[in-house]
C-alpha cells in the first residue's frame, strides 16, 4: 500500500493527466510503465503524482494505489 493514499477499487479504465494530456489508464497501470513508454531505462526522471514526488521505490504501484489524478514525469537536464 501507498504512502500517499488509501487503495481505491480497482474497477476499469481511469482517466488521468500526465504531464498535462488526459489519459485513460488500466488498472494496472505503474508509474514505472508510464516512464518506460519515454525511455529504456528509468534513470534520469522524476516523478510526482497529485503535486507529490513519488520516490523510485513506489513506481511499481499502481496508479489507483497512488489515487492519481494528475501525473508528471519530469526528466533531468544539465546546464547551469
Amino acid at each position: 500500500m501507498s504512502q500517499f493514499t488509501e487503495p481505491i477499487p480497482n474497477d476499469g479504465p481511469r482517466t488521468v493527466t500526465v504531464n498535462g494530456a488526459p489519459r485513460d489508464l488500466t488498472p494496472d497501470t505503474t508509474i514505472r510503465h508510464l516512464v518506460r513508454e519515454r525511455s529504456e531505462t528509468d534513470r534520469g526522471f522524476a516523478v510526482a503524482v497529485n503535486g507529490l514526488v513519488v520516490p523510485a521505490a513506489c513506481w511499481d504501484e499502481t496508479i489507483r494505489q497512488l489515487d492519481a489524478a494528475q501525473i508528471d514525469i519530469l526528466t533531468a537536464v544539465q546546464g547551469g
